[in-house]
C-alpha cells in the first residue's frame, strides 16, 4: 500500500516527483453524490494556503445563492494519483477537501464536517478510533439505459458464469494504487452482483474510501464497456444490494468491545453502543436508506434485516455479533447490516457513531440476542417479544427522522433541515406517479 502524505510539502513533492498537472479537489453534497473540480499544480501551494473559492449554490444542500461563496482546503492526507486517467504523458491526482465558509469556518453544510465531529465526542469520552468496515455490493449491467444482466452467476461462484471477475481484479487493484485496502471480493448473491469488501480503518478515512470505490468501480466498468450501480434494488425478485457495516471502538490501545468475562464476550461498552443503535435504528433509517428504492431492498425474504433486534448467528437481525475466536480479541465487533451502499457515508457512519455513543453515556440496556428466524415469526410473536421494524416506505422513515433529536444533533441544524426538505419532496414525487404495475393490473378492470 502506497504511504499516505502527511503534510502539503509532502503533496508538493509527489506532484513535482510524477508531474501531475492537475488535481481534482473532491467533496460531497448533503445527499452523498460526488463533487469535483480541478485545478492546475501552479495553484496547488494557494490552495493550501488559502483554499480555492467556489460557487455553493448550486450543490445539493449547500447554501442558498445569497450566501453561495464557499472555499475548498485540500486535506494533503487524501492525496493520490487517479488509476484510471492517462499516466504517461500527465497523470491527474485528487484530494478530498474540507468546505469552509468565507471566515474560513468549517462549513455546517459539509457531510465531512458532520463526521468530524461526532469522531470528536467519541474522542472526548476516551475512544480514540472508531473503526468501520462496509462490504459494499453492486450490480453490473450492459449499459444505464436498463438491467441486462452480464452473467446468472451466484454467490461465491468461480466460473465462466462471473463475467465480472477480470473488472472487479482491476477494480481491487486500482483502490489499492489509491491507497485502500481491500480484505476480499467474489460475486455476490444475484446475477452480475458483486462485492468488494474495505478493510476497517477510522470512520472519516472510510468514508473517504467508500466514496473513492464507488467511482472507481465505475470508472472502471465503463472501460470494459458497462454500466455498475449501487442503487440499493435494481432487480424484482432478486436480493438488493447491501452495505453492511462492521464497527468497533478502541481505547488505550484495546478494543472497548471485548470482555473476556462476558459470556457474550462483549464488554458493558460494547453492549450499551449496540443498545443506542438499535433503540434509534427506526429514526436513523432515513440516513443510511435514503432513497425510495432503499425500501425495496428492506422487505422480507432477501436477507435484508428489517427487525430491529440483534444476533450473533442469525443475519435475519439488524445487528450481528461475529462468534468470538481466541486470540481474536481485537476484531470484536458489531456488523449492521440494514445499510446500503448507495447512502452519504459521512452522514451514515456519523449517525451510527453518535447512536452508539448515546447508548453508552446514557447505559442503554442490550436485550438478549435472538437467534431464531425472525421472517417465521408472526406479527404478533414479534409484538410480544417487544421487536420493532423498520419503516416500510421513505415517506414513512423521513417522518420518524424529522422528529429525531438524536439526529438534529448529529447532522446540525442546517443539514437536517435541508435533508428533510429533500427527502420529503422525493417522497412526494414518487408518491404521485402511476406505475406500470398499476396500470397492468387495474387498467382493464376498474
Amino acid at each position: 500500500m502506497p504511504d499516505a502524505p502527511r503534510s502539503a510539502q509532502d503533496v508538493q513533492a509527489l506532484v513535482e516527483e510524477r508531474g501531475v498537472r492537475f488535481i481534482r479537489l473532491w467533496f460531497t453534497d448533503v445527499l452523498g453524490q460526488l463533487k469535483s473540480f480541478s485545478i492546475d499544480a501552479a495553484q496547488l501551494t494557494d490552495a493550501f494556503e488559502n483554499g480555492m473559492g467556489f460557487d455553493g449554490s448550486s450543490i445539493t444542500g449547500f447554501n442558498a445563492i445569497e450566501e453561495s461563496d464557499m472555499i475548498a482546503v485540500p486535506d494533503p492526507s487524501t492525496y493520490a494519483v487517479l488509476p484510471w486517467r492517462p499516466d504517461e504523458d500527465a497523470p491527474v491526482a485528487r484530494m478530498f477537501a474540507d468546505v469552509r465558509t468565507p471566515e474560513r469556518q468549517p462549513y455546517e453544510g459539509d457531510p465531512r464536517h458532520v463526521l468530524r465531529k461526532a469522531e470528536e465526542r467519541a474522542k472526548a469520552m476516551g475512544f480514540e478510533h472508531f473503526f468501520v468496515g462496509p462490504e459494499l455490493e453492486y450490480f453490473l449491467f450492459k449499459d444505464n439505459k436498463g438491467t441486462e444482466v452480464l452473467d446468472e452467476g451466484g454467490y461465491f461462484d468461480l466460473t465462466t458464469l462471473d463475467a465480472g471477475s477480470d473488472v472487479r481484479r482491476d477494480t481491487v487493484l486500482a483502490l489499492e494504487r489509491l491507497g485502500i485496502e481491500v480484505e476480499y471480493s467474489h460475486h455476490e448473491g444475484g446475477p452480475s452482483q458483486h462485492e468488494i469488501d474495505l478493510r476497517y480503518t477510522d470512520a472519516l478515512k472510510m468514508a473517504d474510501d467508500v466514496m473513492t470505490y464507488r467511482i472507481t468501480v465505475k470508472e472502471f466498468a465503463m472501460k470494459y464497456g458497462w454500466h455498475a450501480t449501487f442503487m440499493p434494488k435494481p432487480l424484482f425478485g432478486e436480493n438488493g444490494s447491501a452495505m453492511h457495516t462492521h464497527q468497533s471502538l478502541f481505547a488505550g490501545g484495546r478494543n472497548a468491545f471485548y470482555d473476556p468475562d462476558d459470556k457474550y464476550f462483549l464488554s458493558d461498552v460494547g453492549k450499551a453502543f449496540i443498545a443506542g443503535q438499535l433503540r434509534h435504528a427506526r429514526e436513523l433509517c432515513s440516513i443510511f436508506a435514503q432513497w425510495v428504492n432503499s425500501y425495496k431492498r428492506l422487505v422480507p425474504g432477501y436477507e435484508a434485516p428489517v427487525y430491529v433486534a440483534w444476533s450473533r448467528r442469525n443475519r435475519s437481525s439488524l445487528v450481528r455479533v461475529p462468534l468470538y475466536h481466541p486470540g481474536k480479541e481485537q476484531s470484536t465487533r458489531m456488523e449492521l447490516r440494514c445499510p446500503d451502499p448507495a447512502c452519504n457515508p459521512y452522514l451514515t457512519f456519523a449517525a451510527l457513531l453518535q447512536a452508539g455513543l448515546e447508548g453508552i453515556e446514557k447505559g442503554y440496556e442490550l436485550p438478549e440476542p435472538m437467534e431464531k428466524n425472525l421472517y417465521h415469526l408472526s406479527p404478533d410473536d414479534r409484538k410480544r417479544l417487544g421487536i420493532e421494524q423498520l419503516p416500510e416506505t421513505l415517506g414513512e422513515a423521513i417522518e420518524i427522522t424529522a422528529e429525531s433529536e438524536l439526529v438534529l444533533r448529529t447532522l446540525g441544524e442546517h443539514i437536517f433541515n435541508r435533508y428533510i426538505e429533500i427527502k420529503r419532496q422525493e417522497w412526494e414525487d414518487y408518491r404521485v406517479q402511476v406505475t406500470r404495475w398499476e396500470l397492468d393490473r387495474y387498467l382493464s378492470i376498474l
